[in-house]
């Protein structure tokens, strides 16, 4: 697996905040509670790039137009830091989003899922890779993210995090306190 596919399962993991067909009614306060600002560590816990771990922090809105969201933010190992983006929306009796440019370029696109109360699970593809991300809001301050990837015919989870609602990014805090910036 690539650091570019790496990059776009991270992107999966933390966007993929609101995907996927539902019980009727479940998206809308899904989505209610999941945008806003969240911050957290996560941990690449499979494939080469075992052990990494980042720091990530985004900012969520609410489709205007449609049932969804889009998120905007990075995540970061050490002092490099990548921008992320994700838009997901509801269309029909599905769900349709893209993270980065989408499959078709260097991200990924969302294919399926679902969301109940306080749970979501989608399906993720590019181009060979297949997989799927669940996030659960164990309250409405914590957010949990699990990434998995097909192999042969079995999910294995390859990236984990845990956000907190509104948290200033503490390794940011504590370069702007030393004299040094990250922006």
């Amino acid at each position: 697996m690539s650091v570019r596919s790496v990059a776009g399962l991270l992107v999966a993991g933390c966007a993929l905040l609101a995907a996927g067909p539902s019980s009727a009614g479940a998206e809308k306060p899904f989505f209610d509670r999941v945008v806003g600002s969240w911050t957290g560590p996560g941990e690449i816990v499979a494939g080469k790039y075992k052990g990494t771990k980042f720091v990530c922090t985004f900012a969520g809105e609410a489709q205007e137009k449609s049932t969804g969201m889009a998120l905007d933010g990075s995540c970061r190992v050490g002092l490099f830091s990548q921008k992320m983006r994700a838009e997901v929306r509801q269309k029909g009796n599905s769900f349709a989003g893209s993270f980065l440019d989408g499959a078709a370029g260097k991200g990924l696109d969302i294919v399926s899922g679902t969301i109940e109360q306080n749970a979501m699970v989608v399906g993720l593809n590019r181009k060979q890779l297949k997989g799927a991300m669940v996030a659960r809001l164990a309250d409405s301050d914590s957010l949990n993210i699990t990434v998995s990837v097909r192999v042969a015919e079995k999910l294995v989870p390859v990236i984990g995090m845990s956000l907190k609602r509104g948290e200033e990014d503490p390794v940011k805090e504590t370069a702007l306190g030393s004299g040094f910036s990250l922006d």
